[in-house]
């Protein structure tokens, strides 16, 4: 995925995607965080509860604590989360406004 792409319900979250953006935590870049950047963090923060509520510095701290295999197990439940969550999107919005109707 390329750097500043947004996320559309048919294309997977690369491990890649992730990586980057947890890199730019952990170095604190300054500037903007894209919005499938933003969505990656948001992932993030459902699937690991301790980050919820924190900065995004806080949350570079606790990734640059963490050991290679932490952050590998932490990567694919972001993805898994990322995967499942656009497929909700994608069933939920390809659903035509008669299909929503009850008999």
């Amino acid at each position: 995925m390329k750097p500043g792409q947004d996320l559309r319900a048919d294309d997977p979250v690369s491990e890649m995607a992730i990586v980057d953006t947890f890199t730019k935590l952990i170095f604190a870049e300054d500037g903007e965080f894209s919005s499938s950047e933003e969505l990656i963090i948001k992932a993030f923060r459902l699937v690991d509860t301790r980050v919820q509520l924190d900065s995004y510095k806080d949350m570079g701290e606790y990734l640059r604590a963490l050991g290679v295999q932490e952050m590998i197990q932490l990567v694919t439940r972001v993805q898994q989360s990322l995967s499942e969550g656009l497929q909700v999107l994608a069933a939920t919005t390809s659903d035509s406004p008669q299909d929503r109707r009850t008999p």
